[in-house]
């Protein structure tokens, strides 16, 4: 749905997608791989890991605020994709856990170890597969904001107020 929002409004409603990106790119593109390369263990993943669900935890309690609609949407719209990014880390969690189990397996402590870190790597791409698609996806948040526009699936969800309805913009007569 269009709508005529002002650039007070779209700044406004930038900010949760900001602030998803920085996740992004601080914890998920930058101090995980520091982790890897300072060879702290697997207990160092856990620092970037709750760096992010403190960030996405504030995302989803901020969505929740009620605010100017537009902005809440787009609040909603990222702790959407923060939706997508933790199911990446579940699906990571799950796999370091088998990987830890069938090193337990190994009688020998160092292939033990071995196999422990060829699969954690392995184990790593769901998380980086989420990461790219919901970077992508945020792109398309900012293209969102600066068309005025709320996804269809959000505005049925919650609906908007009168104050939106009369400045909704017809896609079929607007030029």
């Amino acid at each position: 749905m269009n709508f005529e929002i002002s650039e007070e409004e779209k700044r406004r409603a930038r900010v949760p997608h900001n602030l998803f990106v920085l996740n992004i790119l601080l914890f998920n593109l930058l101090l995980t791989p520091a982790a890897i390369v300072l060879d702290v263990g697997m207990y160092g993943f856990l620092i970037p890991l709750l760096c992010s669900l403190a960030v996405i935890a504030y995302i989803y309690r901020r969505s929740r605020k009620q605010d100017d609609w537009f902005v809440e949407m787009h609040w909603r719209l990222s702790f959407r994709r923060c939706q997508f990014l933790m199911i990446g880390y579940v699906v990571t969690a799950l796999l370091v856990a088998v990987a830890w189990l069938i090193s337990l397996s190994a009688n020998d402590a160092k292939m033990a170890e071995i196999m422990f870190t060829a699969i954690s790597r392995v184990a790593v791409v769901p998380t980086l597969l989420a990461v790219m698609a919901t970077v992508v996806l945020e792109a398309g948040g900012y293209h969102l904001i600066n068309s005025g526009k709320v996804p269809d699936w959000l505005a049925v969800k919650f609906t908007p107020p009168e104050k939106y309805e009369a400045i909704r913009i017809d896609p079929e007569t607007a030029g």
